[in-house]
């Protein structure tokens, strides 16, 4: 397309600039037609009745479609450097896991025959707390996960005596949970499902533990498990529930079962509400072959009484979900 103009026999093209362009201009002068090259884009003609500026200018279009590559190649460029660096940070999680694994695995051979040895003496003086077998326990927890993440601990005060028996609660993210609560170096018994007795050296150091194995499924199992609860604290030692039974695929809060809480009623034993904050996100639900960079926090709750199972699991729930709903985290 082109500019057609049509002037009086007297003028006179007079031209004043031209610049690149990607279109051309024809200009009739008396009948005549001339054509001008198609990288003009300014002309100035003047006649005598009057002076007209024309100024004729089409878009760069090559400019345009190359600005149109450039983007697109920074945005793919973009991408590619932002799945890669996802990629990096997989791989690194998957290393960081299995160097885990294997700090851990090392460490128990050591510290499992340590329990093997003092098991004998456990039994005769101190078969229900077996406070020497924590002890070694505490030492293998806290070697493993001190190489890979930071812990923090608020509210030691609460944690009653060794000596005190107590039931112990908390929130379930991730299968450092059971490393984390270790650390604390209280006696108490955790709640197992029976197929990790079955790991070699972990699932023999919890059999010395005196950790109590549980079918989930099986209604008579669970209900065995709670009276055999019952019948350690009333002998001076603690247990530990996690109440939402499993581990949360979400990373949110589930609803509590009420067996921790028949246990503390029926005993008289006060519960501990302890929340976990961040295991979940060093190493998810369903990916335990991965281990994240982080940190965790723990927080133990002061200890709460009554005679209410229902109330009981409501109160312990509540100070839980309020404390991780303040660091960001959801509750069903």
């Amino acid at each position: 397309m082109g500019t057609l103009l049509r002037l009086g026999p007297a003028a006179s093209p007079l031209p004043v600039a031209s610049s690149s362009s990607c279109s051309s201009a024809h200009v009739v002068l008396g009948g005549g037609v001339r054509s001008l090259p198609p990288r003009v884009s300014v002309a100035l003609f003047r006649s005598p009745a009057a002076s007209h500026v024309l100024t004729a200018r089409w878009p760069r279009r090559d400019t345009v479609v190359r600005s149109d590559v450039v983007a697109g190649g920074a945005a793919a460029a973009a991408a590619g450097d932002s799945a890669r660096t996802v990629s990096d940070q997989q791989m690194a999680s998957k290393i960081r896991g299995v160097c885990f694994y294997m700090v851990t695995a090392v460490a128990a051979i050591f510290l499992f025959v340590a329990m093997v040895v003092v098991h004998p003496f456990v039994l005769l003086f101190d078969r229900y707390r077996r406070r020497a077998q924590h002890y070694i326990a505490k030492i293998w927890a806290t070697l493993t996960i001190s190489m890979f993440y930071k812990l923090e601990v608020e509210g030691m005060e609460n944690l009653p005596p060794n000596s005190s028996p107590a039931v112990y609660v908390a929130n379930h993210q991730s299968f450092l949970d059971i490393y984390t609560l270790l650390t604390l170096g209280r006696c108490f018994k955790f709640i197992s499902k029976t197929s990790i007795f079955m790991f070699p050296i972990i699932g023999w150091a919890m059999y010395l533990l005196g950790v109590i194995p549980l079918r989930r499924m099986d209604s008579r199992s669970q209900l065995d498990c709670l009276k055999r609860c019952v019948d350690l604290v009333g002998k001076g030692a603690s247990v530990f529930f996690f109440p939402e039974g499993t581990r949360s695929r979400d990373g949110k809060l589930g609803v509590f079962k009420r067996g921790a809480f028949s246990v503390a009623t029926k005993t008289g034993a006060p519960v501990i509400p302890i929340t976990l904050i961040g295991t979940g996100k060093l190493m998810p639900s369903g990916m335990e072959g991965t281990l994240n960079s982080g940190s965790v926090k723990v927080i133990i709750h002061q200890p709460i009484q009554g005679n209410n199972a229902e109330a009981l699991c409501s109160e312990a729930r509540n100070v839980i979900a309020n404390t991780l709903l303040q660091h960001g985290y959801g509750v069903h």
